[in-house]
């Protein structure tokens, strides 16, 4: 690959994204204020060029830019590079609030920039063979999905378990669905702090009666990362927490006479090729940097920062 990425941000995940895209060929240059880490990286990556000044980074005009940096900075840093007409892959959440991932949706629609939002889970193998599984109509018409996220710990202190575990489910139901909710209702408890919720519920509803629900928790026994698909023609199950399998059962409900009669065959595994989500989706960005961004563009990012919103306000009606 031939373009040319600046990856903003050394912390933990802005490291995966350098080491990634270095593998790729086409990491060009690392922007990172703290100057020990710079120089660390700099040594690891030879023949990268380095930023202490990220308007420096911005002003060499690379062909894209990945950005890794702390949430409550990525408005003001993803304007100043869709400002200036170039492209960006910013982290998840997009930003702290809907308006600012509005005003860069704005933006990029008039300087003509490429703006995606790096919910990683999106070029997860298993979820894009489960889209295709979707839309090649094995399941019928869609009736419900849901997610859990379950685990003890991370605890925060400074977000709910909603911001801090569930964007990637967000994403992902509004992929598998092709839209985002339309309305939305949740519940939560706190257990370990005053003001931080430790477990919620959140029930959304989609267009063509479509439903969903997000359980997460960080007070749970054990971990779980379960996604379940129910179609009128079949059901599908991922379990990324544990034997990472894309399951199709081959069951449903029809009606003889007007009574219900559950229909089942045997159930079988969807093989999917195993490849690496975050090279999958670095490579899907630095290929779209000439096209139209098709999945989690602006837009996107935008409507899960929406729900984000719209669920801790619910939240705190509660107290």
């Amino acid at each position: 690959m031939d373009k040319k990425i600046c990856e903003i941000g050394g912390g933990h995940w802005g490291q995966n994204h350098i080491k990634t895209l270095y593998g790729m060929g086409c990491l060009a240059a690392i922007a990172e204020a703290n100057p020990k880490r710079l120089e660390e990286l700099l040594a690891q990556y030879p023949g990268v060029k380095g930023y202490a000044n990220v308007d420096e980074a911005i002003a060499a005009r690379y062909d894209g830019y990945t950005l890794a940096t702390p949430a409550e900075t990525h408005f003001e840093i993803g304007k100043k590079i869709i400002g200036a007409g170039l492209n960006v892959m910013m982290e998840k959440p997009m930003t702290m609030t809907a308006e600012q991932s509005k005003i860069l949706v704005e933006l990029a629609e008039k300087t003509g920039s490429r703006l995606m939002v790096g919910h990683v889970l999106l070029f997860h193998p298993a979820i894009r063979k489960i889209k295709e599984t979707i839309d090649s109509g094995r399941l019928g018409k869609l009736y419900y999905l849901y997610s859990n996220r379950l685990n003890l710990g991370t605890v925060r202190t400074q977000e709910s378990v909603f911001a801090s575990f569930a964007p990637h489910d967000i994403s992902v139901l509004d992929y598998l669905i092709g839209s985002s909710a339309t309305k939305i209702e949740a519940k939560g408890a706190k257990f370990l702090q005053d003001r931080i919720y430790d477990t919620t519920m959140t029930q959304l509803e989609y267009p063509n009666n479509v439903h969903a629900h997000i359980f997460v928790s960080w007070l749970h026994p054990f971990k779980e990362q379960l996604l379940v698909v129910v179609g009128s023609k079949g059901m599908i199950t991922f379990n990324d927490a544990t034997d990472k399998e894309v399951r199709f059962y081959d069951k449903r409900i029809d009606f003889e006479n007007g009574i219900p009669v559950k229909l089942e065959n045997p159930d079988e595994v969807i093989a999917y090729e195993k490849k690496m989500p975050l090279e999958e989706e670095l490579r899907y960005f630095i290929e779209h940097l000439d096209s139209k961004i098709g999945i989690n563009d602006g837009i996107a990012g935008y409507q899960v920062v929406k729900v984000l919103e719209s669920v801790q306000k619910m939240l705190d009606k509660q107290e």
